[in-house]
């Protein structure tokens, strides 16, 4: 199978694999226990939230251990809000993870309102629409760093200065952005913002929150000792220490490997560009989109039928997210693609092991899979 879905998960990196079985050897317990092998782990978990601070560009005080992004993004959103009292309007855009939708469907259950900010053409978030929706009662706005479908990248800056003359919340979702682009230069933006270990070649089940120490928030679940309280649960110190070993992997030569995404992405695009019945979604230059996700669609040709067929064909392709109900597209209908043509959005995500060869095969594929099903659709 040649594997095209690293946006949804990657392999783990063998570097990784050792350090989780180094700290499930090593530093197995409890790192709130008191007895020295506690105080053991308890180093290992600070020494992992100090490197990941480093990277992030952000005090180590900020720094919670999750389970991965989906809970990073609900105790975020959840916590903050909370913490705000008497502000009961919110903002998203309809082109989000599920996770911020269920965070958001949450608290409009506990009384919030919901303002959903439009996507341009371009799958970039309207600024001019979402200026017009921030008002003094705004809580929080929760807008993604790069598209998990078509890889836009947003101009975070640009939004936290819209927030910012109204004291307003901003959260910024980084799964897929981590590891591709530098959060340095996006982190002093925002008041909090998530990771997750197994979209960088680490294991699943772990992941980040950070939160600006100077914001207010409350738990969403009272009385709990780990983490300061953000969640509760013995920390999984053994998926943290490869969650770090994959960190500090995924950054040496990263724009090594950043060139190499670029120069696969153009590879399937030139081959597949002249072929009318393929549709790019933002196939634009450096600096709007990180190269490594790609999305299109095949005229007439469902993407669920286009990812069975793919599948038979030996590679493994995506409809979208991984995470949800099989529905059409969440940045289509953000986009206001109509709902025929987001049903034949694909997703084809590149990473580490991808071979150039792998792509033209792919390419290969898709042609074949448009001929059979594109023509026979288009003379019914």
């Amino acid at each position: 199978m040649k594997y095209f879905d690293y946006a949804a998960s990657t392999p783990l990196d063998p570097k990784a694999q050792e350090a989780f079985c180094a700290a499930s050897e090593h530093a197995f317990a409890n790192t709130e226990s008191l007895h020295d092998s506690g105080s053991r782990s308890h180093f290992l978990l600070e020494q992992c939230r100090s490197k990941l601070a480093d990277y992030l560009g952000v005090s180590p005080e900020g720094i919670y251990f999750t389970s991965g992004g989906t809970e990073s993004n609900l105790l975020a959103i959840i916590s903050l809000v909370i913490g705000q009292g008497e502000k009961k309007h919110l903002i998203t855009s309809h082109g989000e993870h599920s996770s911020i939708h269920s965070a958001m469907d949450y608290l409009a259950a506990k009384g919030y309102e919901i303002s959903y900010v439009s996507m341009t053409k371009d799958g970039m978030v309207d600024l001019e629409e979402l200026s017009g929706l921030v008002r003094k009662d705004t809580a929080l706005v929760s807008i993604q760093h790069v598209n998990s479908e078509i890889g836009t990248i947003q101009p975070i800056p640009k939004i936290s200065a819209l927030l910012k003359r109204l004291d307003i919340l901003f959260h910024c979702d980084c799964v897929q952005s981590f590891g591709k682009l530098e959060l340095k230069e996006i982190s002093p933006y925002v008041d909090s913002l998530s990771i997750s270990s197994h979209k960088i070649y680490g294991p699943k089940g772990v992941g980040a929150l950070y939160v600006n120490p100077v914001r207010y928030w409350e738990p969403v679940f009272p009385h709990l000792a780990h983490e300061k309280g953000m969640r509760g649960g013995t920390v999984n110190l053994p998926g943290i220490a490869a969650f770090i070993s994959a960190v500090e992997t995924v950054y040496e030569d990263r724009d090594l490997k950043i060139e190499k995404a670029w120069k696969l992405r153009s590879i399937l695009f030139d081959a597949l560009q002249k072929d009318e019945r393929f549709t790019f979604y933002h196939n634009e230059e450096k600096g709007s989109q990180v190269p490594h996700i790609v999305g299109l669609s095949i005229r007439g040709v469902e993407g669920q039928l286009a990812m069975l067929e793919a599948n038979s064909m030996g590679f493994a392709i995506s409809t979208g997210s991984a995470c949800g109900i099989k529905t059409p597209s969440k940045v289509m209908n953000a986009m206001k693609i109509g709902s025929e043509e987001a049903k034949c959005f694909i997703r084809i995500s590149m990473g580490r092991h991808t071979k150039a060869e792998d792509v033209l095969d792919l390419a290969g594929a898709l042609s074949s899979i448009a001929q059979k099903y594109s023509t026979q659709t288009l003379s019914q």
